[in-house]
């Protein structure tokens, strides 16, 4: 069985038409859900790219290796499920931007690599650094496509070259958009209205942690308001433009000899504020729904057409799910689920709990903002550091993680179908009644009337803890034999 990840990045579930946006377009993810199984409640175990890309790839939780922040990739002694297929046997192909691998790992996992597509251009709506709006995001419509247009193209050439007889392939598409600066080529730009679109989430939330504060301080967002509902529907554009590109290499795939043996999985890394709460982009330490609550849609062949899922599931639960789904033997510990059984009909599991966490608090990964150059990727940085460079979008968030070390304290999320609780090391700690309180605008975590709701799930955050600090390596150590002491 070929395997296909297609995984946009900063994509919220709830925005996609197939999983309730009463207004968005998504036909061609729409069709994978009714081909396949749509889970309704994916959660990812990180709101930053890279920890959650090592997470995904290894059914580990950031902390089980110390994935916490863009700079601290896959080495070339952690198991994946890239290195896993090719050492199976399959063609690993790889496109888009890696926040995935170290340079020394990549050998071992990826059989083609393709080049940097050509990029595209980016146009700030304001001009001028003193507009309030300046470092909202906001920029105008692209002129020209995305360079994740050409990754799909050259994406769909493959899929249709591939002949029966072939090596299967794995094809890993680590796509961009709809990740900020919010713009898209026209017409999906300007394909939604701010009148059209469902009220944003307020921002008024009860006992809120200091980085909504600081977030909307450092990028002036209190002051470019009147933006939000338009960065909303730009963002909601680029949803649409990461759909149609999704229908051309799904086109292909219909297409090719591969279109009966290929499992197709779409997902994202975690998801954006997009002007909810008054806020943008993502927060390291911040774990509400709009930000780790992803898109999971699986069309396997011989699975079940149209089943939908509304248990929870954690986004690394893909990791032996394809495992099982090529028969590739896993030689380490892990901690997600094998969805297959979903994916053939079954229901999931309504009391299972899910987890994420983020945050930093080590002087290392503050550091990074300061002595590397930019960001890697596809970030159009030229090697200047995001603190030195007053022009770049990501300078306040650099700033802010400089100077308001504690907004990026660790934090960690338990999740079940009825509450959440988010423990911080230094910030304000959160708990909320989902089922009343589906937006997450009314803290209880003070609330002595849930002091023994709050006392449980910080008891199953302790055990799971337990659980999964550690993994001991598989196999055992061979050295030379202690000498023999006499005397």
């Amino acid at each position: 069985m070929n395997i296909i990840y297609f995984n946009p990045d900063e994509m919220r579930a709830d925005t996609l038409g197939c999983y309730g946006h009463p207004l968005v377009k998504t036909p061609n993810i729409d069709r994978l859900a009714a081909r396949g199984t749509l889970f309704e409640k994916c959660f990812a175990q990180h709101t930053v790219c890279s920890p959650s890309r090592c997470s995904f790839m290894t059914g580990w939780y950031p902390h089980t290796r110390g994935h916490r922040s863009l700079w601290h990739l896959l080495q070339p002694d952690e198991p994946n499920t890239l290195k896993y297929l090719k050492q199976n046997g399959y063609q690993v192909h790889y496109l888009g931007k890696n926040d995935l691998l170290s340079n020394k790992a990549v050998a071992d996992c990826i059989d083609v690599l393709y080049p940097q597509m050509p990029g595209c251009s980016f146009e700030r709506m304001y001009d001028d650094p003193d507009h309030s709006g300046f470092m909202s995001m906001l920029c105008k419509p692209m002129k020209d496509d995305h360079a994740d247009y050409h990754r799909v193209q050259a994406a769909a050439d493959f899929v249709k070259s591939w002949r029966t007889g072939d090596k299967p392939f794995m094809l890993f598409m680590g796509q961009v958009l709809p990740h900020c600066p919010y713009t898209a080529p026209e017409p999906w730009y300007s394909m939604y209205s701010p009148e059209d679109i469902p009220p944003l989430l307020a921002e008024n939330i009860d006992k809120a942690p200091s980085f909504h504060r600081w977030i909307k301080e450092y990028r002036r967002l209190n002051e470019c308001r009147e933006d939000m509902a338009k960065i909303m529907v730009v963002y909601l554009g680029m949803v649409s433009y990461v759909d149609h590109m999704f229908g051309i290499l799904l086109d292909a795939l219909d297409e090719s000899a591969a279109a009966d043996n290929t499992a197709v999985f779409f997902f994202s890394d975690h998801g954006d504020w997009a002007g909810d709460r008054g806020l943008v982009e993502k927060w390291p330490s911040a774990l509400d729904d709009r930000l780790i609550h992803v898109p999971l849609i699986i069309a396997a062949p011989g699975g079940k057409a149209g089943h939908r899922v509304s248990e929870p599931v954690e986004l690394f639960d893909i990791a032996p799910t394809v495992a099982a789904l090529t028969g590739t033997p896993l030689r380490h510990t892990q901690y997600g689920h094998n969805l297959t059984p979903q994916l053939n009909g079954e229901a999931g599991d309504s009391n299972r709990e899910v987890f994420a966490e983020g945050g930093y608090d080590h002087d290392a990964d503050i550091a990074c903002f300061e002595h590397i150059g930019g960001i890697p990727g596809e970030r159009g940085y030229n090697n200047i550091s995001i603190i030195d460079n007053p022009l770049s979008h990501y300078y306040p968030k650099g700033i802010q993680q400089k100077e308001k070390p504690e907004s990026i304290c660790r934090s960690v999320m338990i999740r079940t179908m009825k509450h959440k609780l988010i423990r911080r090391e230094h910030d304000v700690n959160e708990l909320y009644d989902l089922v009343k309180d589906p937006g997450e605008l009314n803290n209880l975590y003070y609330d002595p009337e849930y002091q023994l709701l709050r006392a449980g799930l910080n008891e199953r955050l302790l055990l799971w803890y337990l659980r999964t600090s550690d993994v001991t390596p598989w196999g055992r150590d061979t050295g030379t034999p202690f000498p023999v002491m006499k005397g």
